[in-house]
Parts: C-alpha cells; sequence; structure tokens
C-alpha cells in the first residue's frame, strides 16, 4: 500500500508539471518603493552641468486590474551654472497618485503602467543664501510648489517579493522662481511587504 502511494504521487507530480505561478499584484497588496536616477539630462559633476538628480520613498498600494495608488516623498536637486560654480535648487515634494496597468504578460511578471499625481512641496535655490560668492544678490526666492506629474512605469519582479522598477516621469511645478517643467528618469527597487 505504502508502495503504491508513492508510486501514485510521483505519477501525479509529473502529470502536473505546468508552471506555477505566485498570485502578484491583488487588490490591497502593497509595496515600499525606493526609487533614484537623474533630473533634466544625465548628471555630471561639471561647473557648466545643468542635470540634477532626485531620490524618493512611497508606498504602492494595489486596486483592481493591477492598478495602483501610489503616496510617496521625493527630493530633487538640479544646478544652474554660473561663472565658474554651480548653484543648486532642492525641491522637497509629497506626491499622490494613480497608476492605470496598461499591458502585462500572462505569467504577471512584466508590467507597464501610466500614472497622474498630484505632487506640493517647497523650493529652496542656493539653500537660502541670497548673496553668491562674487557679491551679487539672487532674486529668487525659497517658496512653495505645487503641481502635478505623468509617469511611465516598468515593473519587473526578480522575485515574488522583490521588484525592478524603471520609470520616466515629467513634473510640472507652479510657483517655481527657477524651472517649471523638469524630466526625470531612473530605477528603483519595490519591496512587496503583505
Amino acid at each position: 500500500m505504502k508502495r503504491a502511494t508513492i508510486i501514485l504521487t510521483l505519477v501525479l507530480c509529473f502529470a502536473f508539471t505546468g508552471g506555477a505561478y505566485a498570485q502578484r499584484c491583488l487588490p490591497g497588496m502593497r509595496g515600499i518603493q525606493v526609487t533614484g536616477g537623474m533630473v533634466d539630462g544625465f548628471y555630471s559633476s561639471s561647473t557648466n552641468s545643468e542635470t540634477g538628480y532626485y531620490f524618493g520613498l512611497s508606498m504602492a498600494t494595489y486596486a483592481k486590474h493591477s492598478n495602483k495608488w501610489v503616496f510617496g516623498a521625493e527630493y530633487l536637486q538640479r544646478y544652474y551654472p554660473y561663472k565658474d560654480e554651480r548653484l543648486p535648487v532642492a525641491q522637497f515634494t509629497a506626491e499622490g497618485g494613480y497608476y492605470l496597468n496598461i499591458l502585462s504578460d500572462p505569467s504577471k511578471t512584466f508590467f507597464l503602467s501610466l500614472g497622474g499625481s498630484a505632487v506640493a512641496g517647497y523650493e529652496t535655490v542656493n539653500w537660502g543664501d541670497k548673496l553668491l560668492f562674487d557679491g551679487s544678490t539672487l532674486q529668487n526666492r525659497d517658496r512653495f510648489v505645487y503641481g502635478g506629474a505623468i509617469t511611465l512605469e516598468i515593473e519587473t519582479y526578480l522575485s515574488d517579493r522583490v521588484v525592478l522598477l524603471l520609470t520616466g516621469h515629467e513634473r510640472i511645478l507652479f510657483g517655481s522662481d527657477v524651472s517649471k517643467f523638469h524630466t526625470q528618469f531612473g530605477v528603483g527597487l519595490k519591496f512587496i511587504i503583505n
């Protein structure tokens, strides 16, 4: 009897050899995402470079049809050349929005999402220092900024709990003394927590 049970178990194991996938992107699942990348071009430490970098931390909560809500915070720093120096402009922002799943594969390993979000935060020019090294005075002020963003995001599952993110992000922020539009592209990791 024991021998027949073992043989039957082995036969059933080989009979059902189709792939089994973990359940992904179910409504209510949450993940913490860490992202970072370049702003307005490829970052360079050259004094005539006008680019910058960003990094962010956010929480994604999945809804129906692999869509998701994303809420988080981001730090962005961009540089503006001035003579032989660069003046930093930093933005501390909070963002919240909804991302629609527009493409995915049957195994739920690859997803392409398009998102829209609201953005609000604070912008500081040269860290609030109005007097420059050559005696000039900045006319730009530190101020609150607000606006929105459109995001194109690719998600690829590396394992059932770790996701690789590739993002393209266009922000428009009103209230800024310096620049209203910023194009961001970067990479990130999402860790599924439930």
